[in-house]
């Protein structure tokens, strides 16, 4: 559906704010570790399995979802697959030039410690804790090897708040390995007041986490609302629905809310109902509102960054106006004010002084 970049790399520097870890790993992977534990996939090489998990048309959120329902159960529960995962993700920013990179996930997904594992095949003893521990591990190996800086974001699952608590507690333990934020994800719903997802997010807060959260991708304004008054978030995943208010969309552009934006996940799950024609990230780079670009989910979405970079063109932004969003990515980034200092002098020389 979307052509895929060719030419020279002209964004030699990039900085990704809004992939899922899960939603990175590769087929290839997948599979051997399908053969590895004797799990039964649905096709027989990777090049089917590729295929078979791509969302191939413009459906919905819960189509690319019920992708992950797929593979998943090949990864939970499993210290290599997971390791594995975040490793070659930051072979994968090496390969795109992403300098820096937020990656998501959520550890109780990938977990097999609940009676009954929510992916996970069968009951074991790799913890949520567990896999954050993994994960970071190979984060710094990853980043070592390939010259990256990869942080990660621990996410709350929206249908299972009775979870949130305790990632507002990885996320306090981690903080010194890498753990920079906290995120709310899955299918987008209020959370409502009450929600220990909130009180996640407001522990957080208190012990100097920073708080990004999925809203207004296929939903009203009222989940940025929400996500902003109620959770304090400082950026928020997708957010498109935000043009559609006017008192939400003044706020934003006033206030240099950070809207993690991806293009091409925007038109396949319906966020972008009109898919290139009108979208929102048009009307974003016309009124210089702080956002940035990245892939959500390469690998049922068949994308890297420059596919999106290239789908962003096709919508009517310029170079310099993605150029302008790699910037504000940087700055709006979970990283600490020295590596910030440090990526936006990288960015100048590479790019040119951006500011106004």
């Amino acid at each position: 559906m979307f052509k895929k970049f060719t030419g020279d790399d002209h964004f030699p520097y990039k900085v990704e704010l809004h992939v899922h870890l899960d939603g990175t790993m590769r087929p290839q992977t997948i599979f051997e570790t399908a053969k590895r534990r004797g799990i039964q996939l649905p096709t027989k090489t990777v090049a089917e399995l590729h295929d078979y998990l791509l969302v191939k048309k413009t459906q919905d959120l819960e189509t690319l979802l019920r992708s992950f329902r797929t593979f998943m159960p090949v990864v939970a529960g499993d210290r290599d697959a997971v390791y594995r995962m975040a490793y070659e993700f930051c072979e994968t920013c090496s390969k795109y030039n992403i300098k820096y990179a937020e990656a998501r996930y959520s550890p109780h997904l990938l977990a097999n410690t609940f009676a009954k594992p929510y992916y996970a095949l069968e009951t074991g003893s790799y913890s949520p804790r567990d896999v954050v521990t993994t994960v970071s591990e190979a984060l710094v190996n990853g980043c070592r090897d390939f010259n990256v800086n990869v942080k990660s974001i621990l996410c709350c699952y929206r249908d299972t708040p009775a979870w949130s608590l305790e990632v507002a507690e990885l996320c306090r333990d981690f903080k010194a390995d890498g753990v920079v934020g906290i995120d709310v994800a899955g299918p987008e719903h209020l959370c409502g007041k009450d929600s220990p997802h909130i009180a996640a997010y407001l522990d957080a807060e208190r012990n100097g986490i920073h708080r990004t959260a999925h809203a207004g991708e296929v939903t009203p304004a009222e989940t940025i609302y929400e996500a902003l008054d109620d959770m304090h978030a400082e950026r928020i995943g997708h957010g498109y629905s935000c043009i559609n208010n006017a008192d939400l969309y003044r706020r934003v552009k006033r206030d240099r809310i950070h809207l993690e934006t991806c293009p091409i996940s925007s038109i396949m799950t319906g966020g972008a109902p009109n898919g290139k024609i009108n979208h929102p990230i048009t009307r974003l780079a016309q009124d210089g509102v702080n956002f940035s670009i990245s892939t959500d989910d390469p690998n049922v979405l068949d994308n890297n960054i420059l596919d999106d970079y290239s789908v962003a063109m096709d919508m009517g932004l310029t170079r310099q106006q993605i150029i302008q969003s790699i910037f504000n990515a940087a700055q709006s980034s979970f990283s600490s004010d020295k590596e910030k200092k440090v990526m936006l002098e990288e960015l100048t020389k590479v790019y040119g002084d951006q500011s106004v």
